[in-house]
This record gives C-alpha cells, structure tokens and sequence, in this order.
C-alpha cells in the first residue's frame, strides 16, 4: 500500500534533522581531531622530536680544568699540563693481546699498568676506550699515529693532568690529587655525576682535598650520536666546562724551599707567621716525599719505602703531630698566674735544683739549681722549679684556661689534612678519660710542658704570636680565590694586661740576647734584626731515681727514638715583630737541635735572601758562609723536584 505524499515528506524531514546531527558531531569530532593533531605537531613539535633523538642521542660529560694553586708571589704549586695517553677500544681492536704486543714493540708499556688495563677491560663495556699507557712522550704518540694502521683500536690522546712543579717543598701543605675510590663516593649522599667518569682525580691530602669544590669547577657536556648498541658515532655539539677557580695561598714558596734544605734530613717541622694578617708564610715539614709520584700512580716499592721510613715522610708535623711542648710552654704558666694576681715580676723563688711536692722529688735541669731566681731570670735561664711553685698556688684550671686563650688546644681553621687540636688538659678532662682525680703532681708536670699537655708546631707558632702581639691572631693560608682577598686573622685584643706581656717579652728578648740566655749562642747580631725567643726541650722517656743516683744518660748514647726532642719559638725583630716562628726537632736531643734552625729561617724571612753574614755572632760566621754555600748548591731551583724523601 502506498504511503500517503503526508507521511512520506515527514519522514523525509525526520531523516535529515538526524543525517544533520550526526554530521555536526562528526564533523565536531573532526574538528577536535584537528585541533590535537595540530597542537602536537605544531605547539609540541620540539618536545616530541627532543623524545624521538634521546633514542639516538646521549649527553656525556666533559671534565673541566682544574683550578690552579700559586704561592703568594704568584708562583706556580699545583698546575695543569698536557698529559698524553693511549687508549684501545676492545671491540675495534679484535685480538686485543696481539694488538698489545703490537703497540708493546713501539711503546715502553708498563706492566703494572698493562695489568690494569686488561682488568678495565673486562669489566667495561667493549665499545668503551681503556687507557694503556699514560703520561707518554710526544714522540711515543707520534711512533702510535704513523703505525695507525697496524693498531686496530688505538688511539692517541691528549688531556690534562695535575702537576706539582716545586716537588717536594710543599707536598704536606698543599698534598695532591688522584682516581676517585668508592671510598670517596661513600662521603656523598649523591655523589656528583662528575665523579663517576673514568680515572676523574679529585683532592686526596692538604689544599687539594680541602678545597676541592673550590678547584673542582664545573663540567661540560657534548651531544653524541649512538648507534643501537649504545657506540659513539659522531658528535653534534659541545659545551666546555668551566674551569676550577684560582687558589693563592700565603706561603712564600721560596722560604719554604730554603726551610726544606735547612732541616735536611732531620724529623722536624718549622712554622712561620706574618704577625700583619696571621698569614702562614712557611709550614715545612722534614722529610717530605714527590706528591707527583702520587699523581701518575705511585708503584708498591716506593710506597713501602715512605710508609716503612721511621722519620714518616709522610706525615704533616707542622699540624698533624702534637708534641709535649716542654719550656715553651712557661710563659702560659707565667701570665696565668700574672693574671690571677698570684706573682707579680720581682718576686723570687729559691731553686736548689728540685722541689717536693706530696712526697715526690720533682727536679730542675740544672742539677745544682739557680738560687734566687725572678720571673726573667727563670726564663732566661730556663728554671723548672719556678714553675713548679707557681703551679702549685695557681692551678691547673687557670693555666689551662690560659693556655686556651693562647691557641693551644684549639684546632685552628686551617685547609690542611688531619690538623690536631692537641691537648690541654684539666680535672675533667682526666675524669672523663682517665677515669682519675687530677693531682697536685699533675699541675707540676703540666707548668712546664710535660705531663699530658701536647701541642703542634702550628700552635707554638701560633702562641708565640699572640705573645708578641697581644692580639688572638690565627694562621691563614689562603690568601686570595679567583683574585678576591680572603679576611684578615689579626684578630681582636686579648684582654690582657699589657704590663704582663711586656715582661713576658722583656724576658724572651733575654733569652736571646742576655750571656745567661738559654739561646745565646744562637742568637742574631743584626740591628733591626734581634729576636725574642724560647728554648724547650721535652722528655719522651722516664728518667728513675736509680739513673739519676749514677748520672742521667746522654741523649747522644741513647738510641734516636729515646732521645728528647728540641723545640724553639721566637718573634723577630724583637721590637718591633713582623713574624713568628716555632721549630720542633723530633728526638733532636734537646733545644740545640732547634734553636739554630729557627734563627737560620728566622734571618731568611727578615732578609728576604740569604742574610749577611755580620747578622751572625762572630764565632759562626765560617760555619755559616759554608753552609750557605752548601745550601745553594743543594736547593732545587723553582720548577725542579725536591731532594728526596730517604
């Protein structure tokens, strides 16, 4: 039956609202399909294609130059020097020992680092380059490149390594660098990406390791194109890394090179401080050892040889060793009872060569005694019993108390390894790690030098300092970073009465220059040039009662680790100080070892250069001249190793 023209144009109507519909949502639909795909191919376009090369395309680090050290006159410690290696790729090399024994006939390959390399290899991943041989000369490079063809897998390189062109001179102070350890890695939470690239050295002893964020600077970066298995196929671009800053220190390189040769081969340490700022002109220690030995791979022979020498080259006894300071120690003991109103300078004390205190015999060096003796005399003349009085009526809090003030105690801020606090002592300090009372014996003991009292070469220096000044002056060993000076340690007042200083300084300038002086015959007959100084001498063996009925043993017939060591710390010009300087002979036998080393450095600095020889008494003038004359044939010139360490 035919459908009416009514019915028939109504469903027409209703078909074409619904065909009208359906096609505004899909062209809607469309639309929005539209939009997206331009949004991602347009407002996202380097997103998605940066995605697409990180497939393709890996960023590596580039190693920066480390930062360079110089001495206060701008002389080069710790520089950078082109460095050439030879690497070999395992995967490009095929048979790689045959490679090897190729390379092995035009290069002097070492065995210990073939073995290395051989190691290196098997745990890296065979596209990865191996170093073989290092530090080669350009010539060896040069035999690598024509031969290129024979060498599958060899390339020459060229980068940079540290290098420590003085030597020797200052190895304690400003150390060296070398690979990073899992050992390093450890003391990082989040150890930098910087540190995981192959053979990376960073600062392992002294100013290397103190300042390594400093000299580290920052790393590059390059974008390389690798294949599927992760092979470098070509670089597309780079961003060099930005380079360590700049270290100056304080030291002046040229007496520290003239203290080295000076202490010879003694076990010894000598400090010298600018009384201006506190700035560490020389902190020597004796014997040292070639921190580049380190640096290129130090070989288990002569590792053995520093670690095994019984004067530990490596050890750095300006600040790491702590020694019983022995009667340098006295003029704490003095001002501390100056202080507590318990002495005043005139007053005398009656030495007839010991003292009993609680039923113990506690003897002076003189054995006879000095008599009557004041507070200069008994710095003059060096008397124990003195201060073994004063210890009994002002104790071992005021005189620990002093002893503080004076630096000793303190670990001093300076960026050197294992720098010590040594040790001053009191009743709680004994409780706690000695699990005993303090006794009357102990202050005794402890008022000159000895007992449990112990102090560093840094911190006499330190001591003497703040005695010639009056002021809490500390050492500085870094002078400038990138150009920028560093802050001033003069330091403020220390509060005390000046008077008491005064007498303390009057009684050092005759410890010098008096005939009763202990330092007489080691004194500078310069105008301008005299000095204020302190003998020590400090036991390290316990003399009986039995050896001292017979006679007490020579330090000369002694074996060398029995015998006492020597210790002076003076300030020049006596009056009017520019610097401080304090030496400690290891086993030195007493005072004398010390105290001609001190006035030999103490004249280097004031002159600048060898002094003149009227700056010496009369009666070593030859000896003098001779050793000057030995001394500049010994001492390397700037540039070239330092004599050895054994």
């Amino acid at each position: 039956m035919r459908r009416p023209p009514r019915d028939t144009a109504e469903s027409f109507r209703k078909i074409s609202r619904r065909g009208l519909v359906v096609g505004g949502l899909q062209a809607g639909f469309i639309g929005l399909l539209g939009l997206r795909m331009r949004h991602m191919q347009v407002d996202q376009a380097d997103q998605f294609r940066f995605l697409a090369e990180e497939n393709r395309i890996n960023i590596r680090l580039i190693p920066p130059a480390r930062g360079e050290i110089f001495d206060r006159n701008g002389v080069a410690i710790a520089a950078n020097e082109p460095a050439y290696r030879i690497t070999v790729v395992r995967e490009d090399a095929g048979d790689v020992e045959a490679v090897l024994a190729e390379l092995g006939r035009l290069v002097d390959l070492d065995p210990e680092e073939l073995e290395r390399a051989r190691t290196e290899m098997k745990r890296s991943a065979p596209f990865l380059p191996v170093t073989v041989a290092d530090r080669v000369s350009w010539e060896d490079i040069s035999r690598v490149a024509v031969n290129a063809p024979t060498l599958p897998g060899v390339t020459p390189e060229v980068g940079l390594s540290r290098s420590y062109p003085l030597g020797h001179d200052l190895a304690h102070v400003v150390g060296y660098v070398g690979p990073v350890s899992e050992r390093d890695l450890a003391r990082y939470e989040d150890p930098p990406p910087l540190l995981r690239i192959p053979r990376f050295q960073i600062g392992k002893v002294g100013v290397e390791t103190k300042m390594e964020e400093v000299l580290r600077g920052s790393a590059g970066a390059k974008r390389v194109e690798v294949n599927a298995v992760g092979r470098v196929m070509r670089e597309l671009d780079r961003r060099e890394g930005i380079k360590g800053a700049t270290v100056q220190l304080t030291v002046d390189s040229d007496l520290q090179n003239y203290t080295q040769a000076r202490l010879g081969q003694e076990s010894a340490s000598v400090v010298v401080l600018d009384l201006e700022r506190g700035d560490v002109l020389t902190a020597s220690s004796s014997p040292s050892y070639d921190p580049n030995k380190f640096v290129r791979g130090i070989s288990v022979a002569d590792y053995a040889l520093l670690r095994d020498n019984d004067h530990r080259p490596l050890a750095s006894k300006s600040v790491q060793d702590a020694y019983p300071p022995g009667s340098t120690f006295k003029m704490v003991t003095a001002l501390a009872a100056m202080d507590a109103g318990l002495v005043s300078p005139d007053e005398t004390v009656w030495c007839p060569g010991h003292l009993e205190v609680s039923g113990r015999r506690f003897h002076c060096w003189k054995r006879a005694g000095h008599g009557h003796v004041n507070l200069e005399q008994s710095l003059r003349e060096s008397c124990d019993v003195y201060y073994y009085d004063l210890a009994v009526k002002v104790g071992i809090e005021n005189i620990s108390k002093m002893a503080r003030r004076f630096g000793l105690g303190v670990e001093h801020d300076l960026p050197m390894s294992a720098v010590t606090s040594g040790l001053i002592p009191d009743k709680q300090w004994k409780r706690v790690n000695r699990g005993a009372e303090w006794l009357i014996g102990d202050s005794v003991n402890s008022s000159i030098g000895q007992g449990f009292v112990l102090a560093s070469t840094m911190q006499l220096a330190v001591m003497t300092a703040r005695l010639a000044t009056g002021r809490a002056l500390s050492p500085r060993l870094i002078n400038r970073i990138d150009g920028v000076e560093q802050p001033s340690r003069a330091g403020d007042s220390l509060g005390l009465n000046e008077n008491h200083l005064r007498q303390i300084r009057r009684a050092m300038v005759a410890v010098s220059n008096n005939r009763r002086g202990t330092a007489y015959r080691y004194r500078s007959v310069a105008e301008g040039a005299q000095m204020a100084g302190k003998t020590g001498t400090s036991q390290v063996r316990n003399i009986t009662a039995a050896e001292r009925a017979r006679g007490v043993t020579r330090n000369e017939d002694l074996p060398w680790e029995r015998r006492d060591h020597g210790l002076f710390v003076n300030f020049a010009p006596a009056d009017a100080p520019r610097i401080a300087v304090a030496a400690v002979v290891e086993h030195g036998g007493g005072s004398g070892a010390a105290a001609p080393i001190a006035r030999d450095v103490t004249l280097q600095a004031l002159y600048g250069g060898d002094p003149p020889l009227d700056a010496y008494p009369r009666a070593d003038r030859a000896r003098i001249k001779a050793q000057q004359e030995r001394l500049a044939r010994e001492r390397p010139l700037h540039g070239a190793p330092g004599r050895e360490e054994a």
